[in-house]
């Protein structure tokens, strides 16, 4: 029974926006796909309806495995931003209450820089992540007003933006990749 808001339509343009970006690079494996599917096809009629060619049935599973193997790519290209889309029409939650920061541990990946989370009042954990970054983090509780969502992480500390959404994403998402180890 946690306090709750919807997002807002400004924090929802910006991970449709993401998603956009995601779509426009999965176009090169619908092309792949619609590719491979039409050889397929033809290669499968012409062996049917010409007999001279009836031996090309044969190499129809090499094109229909390549029309896989792109299908497989459009669904790994799109699969995190659809469901990061979807996730923006479940609650953001509402805490008054504490942020813990820990260091990594023996459980943390090679790339983690520690964990946080948000703190009910009694000090239980009502959510923590796994902190991606490259400096490690150092043990600290903090008392604090919290917005959150469970599949992203915190939104909002006191009100300050988390920097999880950017303010805006350029269209399609296009120039927001890291240049020479700096952030925009």
């Amino acid at each position: 029974m946690l306090a709750q808001r919807n997002w807002t339509q400004r924090e929802r343009r910006v991970v449709r926006r993401g998603l956009l970006g995601r779509v426009a690079i999965a176009i090169e494996p619908l092309i792949g796909m619609a590719f491979m599917a039409f050889i397929a096809l033809g290669v499968l009629w012409r062996a049917q309806h010409v007999a001279a060619d009836s031996t090309l049935i044969r190499i129809v599973p090499v094109f229909a495995g390549g029309f896989v193997l792109f299908t497989i790519y459009f669904i790994a290209v799109l699969a995190a931003p659809v469901r990061a889309y979807a996730q923006t029409f479940r609650p953001i939650y509402v805490v008054d209450g504490y942020v813990r920061y820990r260091e990594p541990d023996e459980f943390s990946g090679d790339d983690a820089g520690g964990y946080v989370a948000v703190l009910f009042p009694d000090r239980s954990v009502a959510c923590e992540w796994e902190w991606i970054g490259r400096t490690p983090l150092v043990n600290a509780t903090i008392p604090s007003h919290v917005e959150f969502s469970t599949y992203a992480g915190i939104h909002r500390i006191d009100g300050k933006a988390t920097s999880l959404l950017p303010d805006d994403l350029p269209p399609l998402a296009i120039g927001i990749a890291p240049r020479s180890g700096r952030y925009p």
